[in-house]
């Protein structure tokens, strides 16, 4: 058993989610800030890669005051678990996943990360060992639904979702196209990683629906199972 995953991005209209230096850049709007802010509330745990926060320094909180008191009068935390993919036990310990807000933190390891840092991170987080020399997804997404996670978020990065997509992990992809071109070869996409080396081995996807937001275009996206 495992959650429902969805991977939430934005990207740019040519298929980009930051700079070649993996430089934060805005590429949607207020309407789409909101949007997420409703599907982070919504959902049970929010996951991201170790890139992402060793770049970007998310805290994964929901913003909006009413969605927290909503979360809490349904009797949640105010914001969904955080949860960190981080083989080798590399989040710092001061970063903001870890500090900014309450509610429950896991960083997901595998058995080679060096006990120091382990034991560095169990002080803010709870620690979980799935895989050898890299994270074991479908383990670490089986201990998530022990857990009570039933609806997991993936913010990135292309790692990451890569991974999951080659594990046929992803239920659905939302996606935010903006109106801006990034380009370069070496700026990171949505997908990152290996990719797939044949046609029938691609991650097939069905549109659920579209719609016009800020300055760009929202596509929610199924996967289809072979």
């Amino acid at each position: 058993m495992r959650p429902f995953v969805f991977v939430n991005i934005a990207m740019s209209a040519d298929g980009k989610i930051s700079t070649r230096e993996r430089r934060q850049v805005r590429i949607s709007g207020s309407e789409d800030f909101a949007r997420v802010d409703r599907i982070k509330a919504g959902s049970d745990a929010v996951m991201v890669g170790i890139g992402t926060v060793l770049a970007d320094n998310p805290s994964l909180t929901v913003k909006s005051p009413e969605l927290r008191a909503e979360r809490v009068a349904a009797g949640k935390d105010e914001h969904p678990i955080r949860v960190v993919v981080d083989s080798a036990g590399r989040t710092p310990p001061d970063a903001d996943i870890l500090h900014k807000g309450a509610g429950r933190r896991i960083v997901a390891v595998s058995r080679t990360a060096p006990q120091e840092r382990v034991e560095a991170l169990r002080e803010h987080a709870a620690v979980v060992v799935a895989g050898d020399e890299a994270v074991d997804l479908r383990a670490l997404l089986a201990e998530l639904h022990r857990q009570g996670v039933r609806r997991l978020m993936v913010e990135g990065g292309g790692t990451l979702i890569w991974a999951l997509f080659e594990q046929g992990l992803v239920d659905e992809l939302q996606t935010f196209v903006g109106n801006i071109v990034i380009g370069g070869k070496d700026a990171p996409t949505p997908a990152d990683g290996t990719g797939f080396l044949w046609e029938a081995d691609f991650a097939r996807l069905r549109i659920i629906d579209t719609e016009r937001l800020d300055d760009g275009l929202l596509i929610r996206w199924s996967v289809e199972r072979g």
